[in-house]
């Protein structure tokens, strides 16, 4: 009896056994196999740059003008001819500002010569108002006629004094040691002085060290600082990489295509005189570098395996899926994350055929590469996609496809 029911037993436990794993391989075959893109975390250098277009010019340029009107009559120099300080460079014809220079000296003294003749008669009046000859009225007039003419003489040699220096602007001159860049006008032009001052040359004091006016957008103008060195290419020498140091950010606005930009000032040697003012260089600024941190592909931080995973996936613990779901959800809805939040994320790493994620904190980033601080090592697979999805039935009736039909990876790629 007692063997009977023990019989019995046994083979009710067994159908249930049996149903048991009938159920779970059925639920097996359904269930979806993903195939992850992954990307191996590295340990390497972080290098965050600012991306810039500016043009080169000397450091500094003298723009010499003419401060009369009058015929271009000289040139002494031209393009690419070196000055020193005081040189003459250029003459101004001195047809008409010569006479009026004579003329205003003529002027002058015969003021003076009408001023000493008020003071003579002046004397005179004074002597003869003291032995009671002439009334005061009298000798008041005179003193008044010896005050007026020696104001007059004082106008008039302004005047001449005026005329002279017109007379010596003729004659144009380096105001500094450098070489001429740029010449604005030929021979027998009229060079006429108005409002403003007509450049007839461009001298570059010292083409040995040059700037980069460099024009960077407002989105990156709060990373860019003084002293922030700086690599920079012309297209002149595609193959030359060129080294400066920003040394001044300006604060005026420059709107260029309906976009805001600041220009920041890069300072660069230039010994071989290989640089050329208006060349269009190429600009880098090196705002910050990390140097042998761990860093994983930018787009490993924002993968999330899809929910019908999520909620399949008995390794990952419902308090992380929670916190997983809360995140997306804010993302979803554009809410406004705090720094702890923006710093902090999860990374999915690929161990087997399953993925788990890991918590780690974010550093800076170049835009390929971000740097991570977490229970994270270099070699780890971090997953950054799907490559594809498929039902775990397929995978084992592979054998009944066609030999021409392409085969999936069962596994990462490694």
């Amino acid at each position: 009896m007692k063997k009977a029911l023990v019989i019995t037993l046994s083979a009710i436990a067994g159908v249930m056994v049996l149903l048991f794993a009938f159920n779970r391989l059925k639920s097996d075959s359904n269930k979806k196999v993903y195939f992850w893109r992954t990307s191996p975390v590295e340990k390497g250098d972080i290098n965050v740059v600012v991306t810039a277009t500016g043009t080169l010019a000397a450091d500094t340029t003298i723009q010499v003008g003419t401060e009369v009107t009058g015929l271009l009559l000289k040139q002494f120099v031209d393009f690419n001819s070196v000055v020193t300080k005081g040189e003459v460079i250029a003459l101004i014809d001195t047809s008409l500002l010569y006479p009026s220079m004579v003329d205003a000296m003529a002027q002058w003294e015969k003021a003076v010569a009408q001023r000493d003749e008020y003071l003579r008669e002046l004397n005179r009046a004074k002597i003869m108002l003291d032995n009671k000859v002439i009334a005061q009225q009298d000798y008041d007039i005179a003193l008044t006629s010896y005050q007026t003419e020696q104001a007059l003489v004082k106008q008039l040699k302004a005047d001449y004094e005026r005329a002279l220096v017109n007379l010596r602007y003729a004659t144009i001159r380096s105001p500094v040691n450098g070489i001429v860049i740029s010449r604005n006008y030929d021979v027998g032009i009229m060079v006429i002085a108005s409002f403003s001052t007509p450049t007839l040359f461009t001298i570059a004091n010292d083409l040995t060290k040059m700037q980069v006016q460099a024009n960077v957008d407002e989105a990156d103008i709060g990373n860019v600082a003084v002293g922030q060195p700086a690599d920079f290419t012309v297209d002149a020498f595609p193959d030359t990489a060129f080294r400066g140091t920003v040394t001044q950010v300006r604060r005026n606005p420059v709107p260029i295509q309906n976009v805001v930009n600041y220009v920041a000032i890069i300072e660069t040697p230039n010994p071989g005189l290989k640089l050329l003012p208006g060349l269009t260089a190429n600009i880098n600024i090196n705002v910050q570098t990390h140097s042998n941190v761990l860093k994983v592909p930018a787009n490993a931080l924002s993968f999330t395996p899809p929910a019908e995973y999520l909620n399949s996936a008995a390794q990952i613990p419902d308090s992380i899926k929670r916190k997983i779901e809360l995140e997306r959800s804010k993302i979803a809805n554009k809410m406004i994350l705090s720094n702890a939040e923006l710093a902090a994320t999860y990374i999915w790493v690929q161990k087997g055929n399953e993925i788990y994620p890991v918590l780690v904190v974010k550093g800076i980033t170049d835009g390929i590469f971000t740097e991570i601080r977490g229970e994270i090592k270099e070699g780890d697979r971090a997953v950054t996609g799907i490559n594809s999805t498929a039902a775990a039935q397929t995978t084992q009736d592979e054998g009944q496809k066609s030999p021409f039909m392409p085969k999936f990876p069962t596994h990462s790629n490694k």
